[in-house]
């Protein structure tokens, strides 16, 4: 079997360690070939791919980011992918395709595999948003390199009698503010799934100084959103590839709170740190796991379907319900964080 894998969307800790564990266990279990398309989609459409053996994958367990390189597909450049996805497969001589992604990645799998194309998913974002799936590999390095940041602000805030508002990625799942409040101590987590508002936040930060302590960290979501007219705060435009530019809900908060409690309150922008650098052990095992039940479902002709935890089980599930919706932050998820504050 010759067996395509690519790595699309944002970069994400654990994905090269997909791309070893698919290439170790083809190659020394079934002999397959394996090729790599650089830049995602789009070195399949361009025709940029390079071997991928066992010396290739060597050393790449503990890298961050991706040595096959990434990138975001337009909608067009996606249908045109569709539309000639047959060809483009018998042109590379291709038995399988297995693309590593989130949400865009995975709902562009979809379409190649509804056009007839053997494609096997693998999920893959720090957000840990995907439906179908437990966990997703590269949210546990996200959350670690979150709940730090906040151990380390605490101490400078309190030294300073500052407020810190740290902003952390999540564009419509608040996973990642919500573990790394949790486990970083914040004393407000604010998540896209429940509008906050400004005030609730100023009386929390004036009752802690009341009771001696000067300082306080607020958690907030980069989608997070104040309740309508609560504070001046506008929508992002939409990007080429579907995604709204978010207008930095933490500049804004920290500015909001600075005016309103008279004290000093500073945004940290976490932003791409979180994707970057080396993954945790449990994101290492979980990709090397999800690399190597894709191998066999493509020598299964499990096409169609994609990676998922369940407990603590690698099962296969249909790439239609992994882009269905969102998993999002429940209402008893946001109340034991709020039980804590």
């Amino acid at each position: 079997m010759r067996i395509g894998v690519l790595t699309a969307g944002g970069d994400c800790p654990g994905l090269n360690a997909v791309i070893r564990s698919v290439v170790h266990r083809a190659v020394t279990t079934y002999g397959d070939e394996v090729i790599g398309f650089e830049d995602g989609y789009r070195g399949l459409l361009d025709g940029h791919y390079r071997t991928l053996d066992l010396d290739a994958v060597s050393g790449i367990l503990a890298r961050g980011g991706t040595i096959l390189g990434s990138s975001r597909l337009e909608r067009d450049r996606l249908r045109e992918a569709c539309d000639s996805g047959a060809d483009i497969m018998r042109s590379f001589g291709i038995d399988a395709l297995i693309p590593i992604g989130g949400e865009g990645t995975l709902t562009a799998a979809r379409m190649l595999s509804d056009a007839g194309l053997p494609v096997v998913g693998v999920p893959k974002t720090i957000d840990n948003d995907i439906s179908s799936t437990d966990r997703t590999f590269g949210f546990d390095t996200a959350v670690g390199v979150a709940t730090e940041a906040m151990d380390r602000l605490k101490t400078t805030a309190e030294s300073h009698q500052r407020v810190m508002v740290v902003e952390v990625m999540g564009r419509h799942a608040g996973w990642i503010a919500l573990e790394s409040g949790m486990a970083g101590g914040a004393h407000g987590i604010c998540l896209p799934e429940r509008p906050f508002d400004p005030a609730h936040l100023v009386k929390m930060v004036e009752e802690r100084f009341d009771r001696g302590k000067k300082f306080a960290v607020i958690c907030v979501a980069e989608g997070a959103h104040p309740a309508e007219g609560t504070m001046d705060y506008g929508h992002g435009e939409i990007d080429q590839y579907g995604h709204e530019r978010f207008q930095g809900i933490g500049t804004a908060l920290a500015y909001e709170l600075e005016r309103r409690l008279g004290k000093e309150a500073k945004p940290v922008i976490l932003g791409h740190v979180q994707r970057g650098g080396t993954p945790t052990a449990y994101d290492r095992v979980l990709a090397t796991r999800f690399g190597w039940h894709a191998v066999e479902a493509a020598h299964q002709g499990e096409f169609g379907r994609m990676t998922a935890l369940r407990g603590t089980d690698i099962v296969m599930v249909p790439l239609a319900e992994a882009v269905t919706e969102l998993k999002t932050v429940p209402k008893d998820r946001m109340d034991e964080a709020e039980s804590v504050f």
